[in-house]
C-alpha cells in the first residue's frame, strides 16, 4: 500500500532526555494538527530531526530513540551539533530566514554554513529514500529543505512530491542577491506542486524562476525539463475548534477557576467603563515589528492623551534564539523601550504596558484572548500570522477589533480587520483610536466575516486542499498529448530501425541537436556532433536530413565540407548527398525593408533583444531581455506585425524566445512533403523543439516517430527531456543498424 512521507526539519514529537531516560510527548498546535490527518489516514511517515543531536546519544539511547519515534510512526534524520549550529542556527536563520523577510543587513552568506546545509539536506534525503517505495507520495515543508525536492526526485522520478513553504517568499529583486539562487530553485523543483501562503509570494517566486532560470511558465505552472509543476497558494488556518471552544469553556469559569493571570486581567477590565486591553502576542523576532509597535502606542498616547489610565497594551514577547546577537540586541531595545514609556507615563494605579518575556501555557493565552479588547499585530514581515487568527477565534461574545499589519500573509485574508503599514505610526495610533470607539454592532459584523471564513477554512482543511492538488498532479503527467519516450518505447523504436529496409531522420539543428545560445552564432556543431552525424550519414539505406530556419550561408560554412543533407531557411534550400543547392521555393525580400525598422524600435524598447537578418527572413530574439518585459513586447510586436502582414503572403512564427518572419509559401512541412515525394521509406524519425517544426511533425505519416524537445503542446507522438536525449536516441541508431 502506498504511503504519505511529511518532511519537515523538526519531527512533531518532544522528545526529552532527563537522567538517561527518554521522555516522547506529541506535539500540539501548528504543523503538528494541521498534518494530524495526513500522517495518520494515509499511512503516513512523518521524517525529521529528534531535538537531539548524535553528541547527546550513545548507540543505545541512538536505539531507544529511532524506537520511540516509530512508535509514533516517525523517523529519525541523525543530526551532529556541528549540523545544527552551521544548517540550521547558521544558513537557515542567519541567511535564509533573515533575506526571505527582506532583512538584507541580518544576512550573512558563509559558504561553509551553505556546504553544510547542501550535506543536511542530503542527509534528510537519505532517510526518505531509505523509507520510500514507487507509488508514494512526499510532502516537504519549509526553508530548512529547499534543496530536498530535488535530491529525491533525482533518485525516484516517478514519486510524487509536494512542498510548501512557511515563511514569505521574497521578490525576485531580494532574491537575486542570493550566491547560490539556482541551486535553491532548482532544488525546489524537484516537486511537483509548490505550495506558498499567498498569491503574492507564489508570484514572487515564478518571476524569480522566469528571470533567473529563464524557464518557460503559464499562469501557475512551470515547464521543467519534461515535466509539468504547479505553483499555488494555499493559505494556512488554525485548528478553529480548539480556540473557540476553550474561549467557550473560559467564560463559564467560576471565580476559585480563574488563574491568577485573569484575576489580575479582570481587576483592569472592572477598573471603569471605558477601561480597554489591547494585546500583542509574537516571538521575540526582529521580522514581529515589537520596537515599532511600542514606539507606535507611545505615538498614540501623545496624539491622544484621552486614553491615557484607560488604556493597558499587554505585550507577550515569546523567547526565540536568545543567543544569536540581532536577538540579544532586539530583546535590549525592547525591554529599554517599555521601561523608558512606563516610567514616563505610569501613575500609582496605571501602568501603560505589561511586558512578559516569557512562554505562556495554552490556558493563559486564552485569559489573554478573551480578555483582551483589541488585538494589535503588526508585524514588518510574516509569512502568515496565526496569533490573528486565534485571537479571532476566540472572540465568542462577537466583540473585539483586530488591527493587522498589511505586510502579514493574513491580512490577504482578513480584510475585515483594521488593516495598517506598521512603519505608520499616524496610521496605527488612528487605527487604535478606531477599534477603541467602534460600535458593537459593526465589531460584531467584521467578526462574523472573519470566524465563518477561518472556521470553513481550518488548517485541517489547508492540508486536506493541498494533498488534493497535489494528487491531482499524477492525472497532470498522464494528461499531455505526446508521450514520454521512455525505455519500452525507445526499444520497439531501435526494433523498427533495425528490421526496416529504407530510413529517413529528419532532424531540427537549434534546441534539438544543440543547445540554445545568447548568440545563434554560437552555436556551432561540436566535434561530438559532427562526429555522430558522420556516422549516421554513412550508413547504408539511411537518409539524414537537417531541416533548419538557419540561412543558407551559415549551414554551407559549418557543413560545406560534408555530403550531408541539408534544408535551410525553413524550406527554401535544398542541398543533397547527390546534388549542389538548389531553391525549392522562390521568394521575394522587399518586404524586410518596411519591417526591419519596426523591429528596430522593439529592440530599442527592450534591452537584450536582437534582430537577426537571414536571407529570406528576420528574427527577433529575445533570450537575454527580461522575461516579464519580453512577455509584454511580444504581444506587441505580434499585434502591430499582424495588422502589416495580413495582405502580404508573410507569416509570423513564435520560436523559443524569437519571433521569426518569413514568407507564408515556406515551412518545413512543405520541405519535408516535397522530400516524402520524391522517396519511400519504412522507417521515419523526426525531432524538433518549437513551433517551426510542428509543420515537419504533420506532415509524416501515421507509422513515423516523431518526437519534440521538452514538455510543450505538440503534433509529435512522443517527447524528450532534453538534446542529450536525442543524442543518445541517434548514437543508439549507429549502433543498431544492419
Amino acid at each position: 500500500m502506498s504511503k504519505t512521507i511529511i518532511v519537515s526539519n523538526r519531527l512533531p514529537l518532544q522528545i526529552k532526555l532527563e537522567n538517561n531516560q527518554l521522555e516522547v510527548v506529541p506535539s500540539v498546535g501548528g504543523l503538528a494538527t494541521g498534518m494530524k490527518s495526513v500522517h495518520e489516514d494515509g499511512n503516513g511517515l512523518w521524517i525529521g530531526w529528534s531535538g537531539l543531536t548524535e553528541e547527546e546519544l550513545d548507540n543505545d539511547l541512538s536505539v531507544k530513540v529511532k524506537e520511540a519515534a516509530s512508535k509514533q510512526n516517525c523517523a529519525t534524520v541523525p543530526l551532529t551539533e556541528d549540523d545544527i549550529e552551521n544548517y540550521y542556527l547558521g544558513f537557515s536563520n542567519k541567511t535564509l530566514w533573515p533575506l526571505f523577510h527582506y532583512f538584507m543587513e541580518y544576512t550573512e552568506f558563509e559558504n561553509s554554513q551553505w556546504e553544510s546545509y547542501k550535506l543536511v539536506n542530503q542527509k534528510f534525503a537519505d532517510v526518505v529514500l531509505e523509507h520510500i517505495e514507487d507509488g508514494d507520495t512526499v510532502w516537504v515543508h519549509d526553508y530548512q529543505l529547499l534543496l530536498l525536492p530535488k535530491l529525491i526526485k533525482d533518485q525516484k522520478p516517478d514519486v510524487t512530491i509536494g512542498f510548501f513553504l512557511h515563511i514569505p517568499y521574497p521578490s525576485y529583486e531580494i532574491f537575486r542577491i542570493f550566491p547560490w539562487r539556482e541551486e535553491l530553485l532548482h532544488g525546489m523543483l524537484g516537486s511537483d506542486l509548490l505550495g506558498f501562503h499567498t498569491y503574492d509570494y507564489e508570484r514572487h517566486f515564478l518571476s524569480s524562476v522566469k528571470r533567473i532560470l529563464r524557464l518557460e511558465v503559464k499562469f501557475n505552472e512551470i515547464t521543467y525539463h519534461d515535466r509539468v509543476i504547479k505553483v499555488d497558494s494555499f493559505p494556512m488556518g488554525i485548528d478553529y475548534n480548539k480556540f473557540h471552544d476553550a474561549a467557550l469553556k473560559h467564560k463559564n469559569l467560576k471565580a476559585n477557576e480563574k488563574s491568577e493571570l485573569q484575576r489580575r486581567l479582570d481587576d483592569h477590565i472592572q477598573s471603569g467603563s471605558e477601561a480597554k486591553l489591547i494585546l500583542s502576542i509574537d516571538r521575540m523576532d526582529y521580522t514581529k515589528g515589537i520596537p515599532n509597535r511600542i514606539r507606535a502606542f507611545e505615538y498614540f498616547l501623545n496624539k491622544y492623551p484621552q486614553f491615557k489610565e484607560k488604556v493597558r497594551l499587554i505585550m507577550l514577547a515569546v523567547p526565540s534564539r536568545s543567543d544569536v546577537p540581532q536577538y540579544k540586541k532586539l530583546k535590549r531595545e525592547t525591554d529599554e523601550l517599555v521601561g523608558r514609556i512606563n516610567g514616563q507615563f505610569a501613575t500609582v494605579s496605571w501602568t501603560p504596558i505589561w511586558y512578559f518575556y516569557r512562554s505562556m501555557p495554552f490556558d493563559n493565552l486564552i485569559d489573554l484572548y478573551t480578555s483582551s479588547d483589541i488585538a494589535l499585530i503588526t508585524p514588518i514581515r510574516d509569512g502568515m500570522n496565526l496569533v490573528a487568527k486565534e485571537y479571532v477565534a476566540t472572540r465568542t461574545d462577537m466583540n473585539g477589533v483586530l488591527i493587522l499589519s498589511e505586510m502579514a500573509g493574513a491580512s490577504k485574508e482578513m480584510n475585515e480587520a483594521i488593516l495598517i503599514n506598521p512603519n505608520n505610526f499616524e496610521e496605527v495610533a488612528n487605527a487604535l483610536k478606531n477599534a477603541i470607539e467602534m460600535p458593537e454592532d459593526e465589531q460584531e459584523k467584521r467578526l462574523k466575516f472573519l470566524q465563518k471564513r477561518l472556521k470553513r477554512y481550518s488548517v485541517e482543511k489547508w492540508a486536506s486542499e493541498f494533498m488534493k492538488s497535489l494528487n491531482a498532479t499524477k492525472s497532470t503527467k498522464t494528461a499531455i498529448i505526446a508521450k514520454k519516450l521512455d525505455s519500452d518505447r525507445t526499444s520497439k523504436m531501435m526494433d523498427s530501425f533495425q528490421s526496416s529496409k529504407k530510413r529517413l531522420l529528419l532532424l531540427d539543428y537549434d534546441g534539438t541537436l544543440v543547445g540554445f545560445q545568447n548568440n545563434p552564432q554560437d552555436a556551432k556543431p561540436d566535434n561530438q556532433l559532427i562526429s555522430l552525424l558522420d556516422s549516421l550519414n554513412q550508413q547504408k539505406n539511411t537518409d539524414v536530413v537537417i531541416i533548419s530556419g538557419r540561412g543558407k550561408e551559415t549551414f554551407e560554412n559549418w557543413f560545406g565540407n560534408k555530403d550531408y543533407n541539408l534544408i535551410t531557411d525553413h524550406g527554401v534550400w535544398l542541398k543533397t548527398k547527390a546534388s549542389d543547392w538548389k531553391m525549392l521555393e522562390r521568394l521575394k525580400t522587399d518586404w524586410m525593408k518596411n519591417i526591419k525598422p519596426i523591429l528596430e524600435t522593439f529592440v530599442d524598447r527592450t534591452p537584450g533583444t536582437f534582430i537577426e537578418q537571414k536571407k529570406y527572413s528576420l528574427a527577433w530574439h529575445y533570450r537575454q531581455a527580461d522575461p516579464e518585459l519580453a512577455k509584454i513586447r511580444t504581444i506587441e510586436l505580434n499585434t502591430v506585425l499582424t495588422s502589416l502582414i495580413s495582405n502580404n503572403d508573410l507569416s509570423v512564427l513564435q520560436g523559443n524566445k524569437v519571433i521569426e518572419i518569413k514568407s507564408s509559401n515556406v515551412n518545413k512541412g512543405r520541405a519535408t512533403a516535397t522530400w516524402l515525394v520524391e522517396n519511400s521509406y519504412d522507417f521515419i524519425f523526426a525531432a524538433g523543439d518549437d513551433w517551426t517544426d510542428e509543420y515537419m511533425f504533420e506532415e509524416l505519416p501515421e507509422s513515423a516517430f516523431s518526437v519534440k524537445v521538452g514538455l510543450k503542446k505538440t503534433k509529435a507522438k512522443y517527447y524528450v527531456k532534453n538534446t542529450e536525449n536525442i543524442r543518445d536516441i541517434l548514437l543508439n541508431f549507429t549502433s543498431h543498424h544492419k
